[in-house]
């Protein structure tokens, strides 16, 4: 019996940061970190702004890489924890 909730124990931490999606921040904007903050781990990634959009507590960010290709991402803006979903704020 001990075995059997362990492996349960186990299966659910397993599975809870899958679980655990990130979203837009539902904290006033006060609590938000600077957009520059953003920029900075962008260019970190060798990729480069070309616009940042505020949108329902997330930062639309899009940017291009050192091919020119276009790259879209979302970010919490008060953790910038970066979001499965692009297009996160918007709806």
């Amino acid at each position: 019996m001990k075995r059997v909730a362990a492996l349960s124990l186990a299966m659910a931490l397993l599975a809870s940061p899958s679980l655990a999606a990130a979203t837009c921040s539902s904290a006033p904007p006060t609590q938000w970190q600077p957009q520059s903050k953003v920029v900075d781990m962008l260019k970190a990634e060798g990729l480069s702004v070309v616009q940042i959009k505020v949108e329902n507590g997330c930062f639309e960010v899009y940017a291009k890489d050192g091919n020119g290709n276009r790259v879209n991402r979302a970010y919490n803006a008060e953790t910038l924890e970066m979001l499965d979903n692009a297009e996160a704020g918007e709806g």
